[in-house]
């Protein structure tokens, strides 16, 4: 499958991005397995749009027509096919527009990465999202630290990607000690959000933080077990010691609705 996408997109030697988007979406049609794309629903709530591809055989067919395309047109050229792609509605065209760009975080600037917000807007699935954000936008996060005040922004946002977003980017960072203060700030705020898909990404955060961070996460979840959801303490516990979890959990109490006072993001 892999072979053909890629010779499909590298005869397009004097392509423009928007036909070459095209040549890679007819591609990744025909590549794929119907049956598979059955498989694929059972992972999402809400019905979605697949061609059937493995993500190792599409991250395989990605990196050789980015070989490709930066070797002939650059990579301004290769963001500008990604952004074609991105525009689409199947899974699978997304997420190749993700491994086109991903591990370049270093190369892009201020202005691929509003370009990279944008494509927020654009989100149909958790799996399209957090390629986007894990792989992309958390990363020049990460490599430019005054980036991360955004994510409040996006806390703000009555949509839940965007939402969901302001944990996901923050993670890369988690990962080497970064960004505790806005971690917490961030984590107060959305403590109280009932969407799950917005709480599976904060309790990411947290676990990720609780990892390479113990000595200040443990005693922040602490302090917040009587008012975190019990999906986002779940998650945040899922990788710390039994007798550890165990404690956090135990404790946890959950506050009506009405009881609880969102913090404020100034």
């Amino acid at each position: 499958m892999s072979e053909r996408l890629t010779k499909r997109s590298s005869a397009q030697s004097k392509a423009t991005p928007a036909p070459l988007a095209a040549e890679i979406r007819l591609a990744l049609k025909d590549g794929g397995s119907a049956s598979h794309a059955k498989g694929v629903q059972w992972a999402f709530k809400d019905e979605i749009k697949s061609h059937g591809w493995r993500t190792a055989d599409l991250r395989r067919a990605a990196v050789r027509i980015r070989r490709d395309i930066r070797e002939n047109h650059g990579l301004d050229f290769l963001v500008r096919v990604a952004d074609k792609l991105f525009s689409g509605t199947v899974l699978e065209e997304k997420i190749a527009a993700v491994f086109l760009l991903e591990k370049f975080d270093r190369k892009f600037d201020d202005e691929q990465f509003r370009l990279f917000e944008s494509w927020l807007d654009r989100i149909g699935s958790w799996a399209d999202h957090d390629a986007l954000v894990h792989d992309l936008i958390a990363p020049m996060i990460a490599s430019k630290p005054d980036r991360a005040t955004i994510v409040f922004r996006w806390a703000k946002s009555p949509n839940r990607w965007h939402r969901r977003a302001a944990c996901v980017a923050l993670i890369r960072g988690a990962r080497v000690r970064m960004f505790f203060p806005e971690i917490t700030k961030l984590s107060d705020f959305l403590l109280d959000d009932e969407d799950d898909m917005v709480q599976k990404g904060l309790g990411w955060l947290l676990r990720e933080t609780a990892k390479f961070d113990a000595d200040k996460t443990l005693p922040y979840l602490m302090k917040i077990r009587g008012r975190a959801p019990r999906l986002v303490l779940r998650t945040a516990c899922e990788t710390l010691p039994s007798d550890v979890k165990a404690k956090i959990l135990s404790t946890s109490v959950q506050p009506k609705a009405s009881e609880r006072t969102r913090s404020k993001i100034t």
